[in-house]
């Protein structure tokens, strides 16, 4: 018989008064996790796409100058899930989200102008998002497991969205 799977915690936000636009995850993946990083997997997109977006290699860099580059053109990161039941990485596994207080977020965030969720699973919590005033995307996820969409194809999508809130 299957044990429970592990109850795990996720990361917690960077997200700061300049923030202007907010990238929701949905929960933080193995690799992640136990460097205790967003996009911490070395095949996700997440960093490259900012990278190329921004003319910096940001994969180069350690990951608090990374944040710091980040934080300094506007873009802030956090989950939809504050914790879950999950064995492995992949999104269709999370059991028993919790969610995070998204609202109280970002009511901190004087400057904010918008939110895209990164992924379907992140954008189940659009109902939510599109509540607090502030437009809302879906990007095309960032993980490995996104196999069916090229490097180029999410770097355009992230592109438009970037550019329509002067994050790029």
């Amino acid at each position: 018989m299957r044990g429970e799977p592990p109850q795990l915690t996720g990361l917690a936000p960077v997200a700061g008064p300049g923030t202007r636009l907010l990238v929701l995850g949905s929960f933080p993946g193995e690799a992640s996790l136990r460097a205790q990083q967003y996009y911490g997997h070395p095949r996700n997109h997440f960093w490259p796409i900012l990278s190329a977006l921004w003319g910096v290699d940001l994969v180069a860099l350690p990951y608090p100058a990374r944040l710091q580059a980040m934080q300094a053109h506007g873009l802030g990161l956090w989950d939809v899930y504050a914790a879950c039941r999950r064995v492995g990485s992949l999104d269709s596994a999370i059991e028993q989200p919790v969610p995070n207080h998204l609202a109280g977020l970002v009511a901190r965030l004087p400057a904010l102008q918008a939110i895209a969720h990164n992924g379907g699973e992140s954008a189940r919590a659009m109902r939510i998002t599109g509540a607090l005033g502030r437009p809302v995307y879906r990007l095309p996820s960032t993980s490995p497991a996104n196999a069916s969409w090229s490097f180029e194809r999410k770097l355009t999508a992230w592109r438009a969205v970037f550019t329509a809130h002067g994050i790029s």
